[in-house]
Formats: C-alpha cells, structure tokens, sequence
C-alpha cells in the first residue's frame, strides 16, 4: 500500500496498475480537439484527441452520459448544482491532497483504448487503471496533460488536414438532457464491424472518405477494423 490512512482504497486497485515506466518509454502529448455528434449510431459520441505539434487525431467512441461529463469540464462557466461523480472525485482528492499528475493510453485492444491515471500524493505517485472517457474527464478537471505512446498513435491516429473542422461541435447545452439510456465505451466499440467484408485498400478509401467527411465516429471504426487486419496478418506471418 503507497499511500497513509484513509487511502487504503488505493490497493484495491493495484491489482490493475500498470508499472510507473512511462518515462523512459516514447510519450506523445495529446490535447482534447471537441467532441463531435455520431453520423451512424444513435445517442453516441466521438471524442477527438489531437496530436500536439503533430497533424493526427485519435477519435474514441463514447456514450452520452461521458460526453456530458466531459463536455461539462471543458464549458468552465458552466456549474453544475451538485456535484456530479468526477468532481466528487476532484473535491475528495482536494481535500486529502492527492494530485493527478496525467492521464496515460497505455493500450488499444480490439478498438478499446485502456488508460492510466497517475496519482502522487507525498512525493508517491500511483497509476490506477481506468476508463479513457473517465481519465479524460479527471484530466480536465485536474489541468493534468494527456499522453499516449508512440505506438498507439502510429496505429490508431487519423491524419486531418489542418483546414478542416471538426464538424458538428458538441457543447454541453447540446447534451445537459436527462439520460434514461446509454451504453458503455467498450461496448459500443466492440459492436461487430460492418467493415468485415472490406478489402484493406476498400478500407483505406473508406477511412479518407470518412475523415473528409468529418465522421470521425466511422473513422475511428474502420481504423479499428484496419489494425485487426493489420494484427492478424502479422501473428500469421
């Protein structure tokens, strides 16, 4: 156990940490590009992480209520009445000194991206395992950087011309609606690709006709599409 007192809660989750090597590995630092409408699923969202000092994007799937909660940090002059479950988190951690230093998507498995946040409280730090759309959501709320390695950005990232937009921008007015039905992050990106029958050049055309289009949500799944290919073509070689 790292951390005194009434941090025990800390070991619950060291079965899911990942070892604190980040520093001596190729980290990209990413910054948050908006949040756009799905063009192809109902109630979801596309997340766009940008390259900083680079042209590519990172587009993650989420559902309504983790665009909300992120949508909400990123509009400051927005408020909340009570204090919804992240700033609970960023009250709680405030109050008992713990800093969250940044946010690392250390892993991307069958199109799900798996992140890290990394907490220091005494000189101590600790990574604890999470979802991206929740680390995303604390790293907003903390001003803490976001990285990615070198190689999760080689497969996953999207080239977008600098001219472009985003699209059709989400705010948080756009989505501060009761939420009676979501799905979760992981399950909406593991929903059977409609791309399985694509040849790869047919899913290169696709996924620039996608990112010309601005549907960063039917990028982010050919491109998953693309690495399985990718992937199983190299465990076969």
């Amino acid at each position: 156990m790292k951390f005194k007192g009434l941090f025990y809660f800390i070991e619950v989750f060291e079965y899911s940490s990942i070892p604190l090597t980040f520093a001596s590995m190729s980290l990209i630092l990413l910054s948050i590009k908006g949040i756009s409408y799905s063009q192809t699923q109902n109630g979801a969202y596309a997340l766009v992480l940008n390259e900083v000092g680079g042209d590519r994007t990172i587009p993650i799937v989420i559902g309504a209520f983790e665009a909300q909660a992120i949508a909400i940090a990123m509009e400051k002059e927005i408020t909340p009445p009570r204090p919804l479950t992240h700033d609970l988190f960023k009250n709680f951690a405030d109050c008992f000194h713990i800093q969250l230093k940044k946010v690392l998507i250390h892993k991307l498995v069958d199109g799900v991206f798996y992140s890290s946040i990394v907490c220091e409280r005494d000189g101590i730090e600790e990574a604890i395992d999470a979802r991206t759309s929740d680390a995303i959501a604390l790293a907003l709320r903390f001003a803490a950087p976001i990285f990615t390695y070198k190689n999760i950005l080689d497969k996953a990232g999207v080239h977008l011309n600098p001219t472009q937009s985003l699209g059709d921008d989400v705010t948080a007015d756009d989505i501060l609606t009761p939420i009676t039905e979501f799905e979760e992050e992981e399950e909406m990106q593991a929903n059977e690709s409609i791309y399985t029958h694509y040849s790869i050049s047919e899913l290169y055309e696709s996924l620039d006709l996608a990112i010309t289009e601005e549907d960063y949500e039917k990028a982010a799944r050919i491109r998953d599409e693309i690495s399985n290919r990718e992937d199983q073509n190299l465990h076969q070689a």
